[in-house]
C-alpha cells in the first residue's frame, strides 16, 4: 500500500499505467494540486507521452499546460469511483487552469476501460 498523495504513490501510479497500450498523440504536461490534505496542500506533476505516464513527481512542472486543483476530500472520492471526473468539474468541485484544449484529447485515454481498470488498481493500493 502506497500513502495517497506520496512520491512512493505516484511511483507505484506511473508503475500501474505502463500497463497502458500505446496511444499515439495521448501527451500532456499536468500540474496537480490538492488542498487539504492532512499534511497541507500536495503539487505534484504528470507527464504523458502516447498515453504512457513517464514521469510523475511531487512538486511543481513550470511547463505544464494545465493544472487541475481540487479538495483532498473531493480528490480521494473520485480516486475511489466515489465521484465521476467530469461530474466534479461541472460541480465546480474541481478546476482547471491553462490548456483545456490539451485536457480535452486525453478524454479517450481517461474513458478507455483500460484507464478505468487502472485506476481501480491504483485506487485499491492506496492509503488514504
Amino acid at each position: 500500500m502506497a500513502k495517497y498523495l506520496t512520491q512512493d504513490w505516484l511511483d507505484m501510479q506511473r508503475e500501474l499505467a505502463q500497463e497502458f497500450p500505446e496511444r499515439p498523440g495521448a501527451t500532456a504536461r499536468m500540474q496537480y494540486v490538492v488542498t487539504g490534505s492532512p499534511d497541507g496542500d500536495v503539487k505534484y506533476f504528470t507527464v504523458v507521452e502516447n498515453g504512457k505516464i513517464t514521469d510523475n513527481q511531487l512538486g511543481e512542472d513550470a511547463d505544464a499546460e494545465f493544472t487541475l486543483s481540487s479538495t483532498y476530500d473531493d480528490s480521494v472520492r473520485v480516486l475511489k469511483g466515489e465521484l465521476d471526473a467530469n461530474a466534479a468539474f461541472m460541480q465546480g468541485k474541481m478546476k482547471v487552469a491553462g490548456n483545456m484544449g490539451k485536457l480535452m484529447s486525453l478524454m479517450p485515454l481517461t474513458q478507455s476501460q483500460e484507464y478505468q481498470d487502472i485506476q481501480a488498481k491504483v485506487a485499491e493500493q492506496t492509503e488514504y
